[in-house]
């Protein structure tokens, strides 16, 4: 199956791929500053989310990301990934790592990773809403949890909806994805790890373990953001994006 995804654009590629909250729609804000700049850009819907079905089995999702890749004949990519999306990035330049020119990484999760206390009771917490059916309070769990103080509130109705979405189709689950163990010193494109001062613990430990884990990438906390600061701060993170695609094209 072809993750359903939006592609348009000439020039170098940029994939970029969402976070677990979210779907493929929340690269609205960056998607025409990164045609402007000269790309072709594409994003996808992981399995379970947006406008892509449901696995009736396991699958490896940066399996999925790599054949569509295939399926659009890019043979070499730079990758923007959010959280869940990060950790996709991560896996994919490791299994791939000539395919992939650089990677951007927004809140990003880590293959590996052991949860702290602090996202064991999220999930907890979550866990515990969905069993009783209260999914609106599970929808608000996340949009307090995901979003920091500067998301004005159309952002934040826009992650309602998108996670909303989510739970719908992802409740009548039966497969899922399966544990890819990957290792990181193959990644070989310059790297920026993006982290929230009001994030959890966790992403903002992950961003700042990186530069040790990956041959060339650096570290930057960004002290106003929550865990999706594309969306909080759009026109400050997409300049950041566009700044690091560019200093990554001059570098090869």
């Amino acid at each position: 199956m072809i993750l359903s995804h939006d592609d348009a654009g000439t020039g170098p590629a940029v994939l970029l791929l969402h976070s677990s909250v979210c779907d493929r729609r929340m690269w609205d804000p960056q998607w025409q500053a990164l045609l402007d700049a000269g790309h072709r850009v594409v994003r996808c819907d992981f399995r379970g989310y947006g406008e892509t079905p449901l696995a009736d089995g396991p699958y490896g999702a940066a399996a999925d990301v790599l054949a569509l890749l295939d399926h659009l004949g890019i043979r070499s990519t730079a990758l923007i990934g959010a959280s869940y999306g990060g950790r996709i990035a991560l896996t994919a330049a490791a299994l791939r790592p000539e395919a992939v020119t650089a990677l951007a990484l927004l809140g990003a999760g880590r293959p590996g990773h052991e949860p702290t206390e602090t996202l064991l009771a999220f999930g907890a917490q979550e866990d515990e809403l969905l069993e009783a059916g209260e999914v609106e309070a599970a929808v608000e769990l996340n949009v307090r949890t995901w979003l920091g103080p500067e998301a004005d509130e159309e952002t934040r109705e826009l992650v309602r909806r998108m996670q909303r979405h989510n739970f719908e189709v992802q409740l009548e689950a039966t497969g899922g994805p399966d544990k890819e163990d990957v290792d990181l010193t193959r990644v070989t494109a310059p790297t920026l790890a993006v982290s929230g001062a009001h994030d959890l613990p966790d992403f903002r430990r992950i961003a700042a373990e990186l530069p040790a884990l990956l041959p060339n990438a650096r570290h930057l906390e960004l002290p106003w953001a929550g865990h999706l600061p594309n969306l909080e701060r759009p026109e400050e993170v997409t300049a950041l994006l566009t700044d690091f695609l560019r200093e990554s094209s001059a570098e090869r």
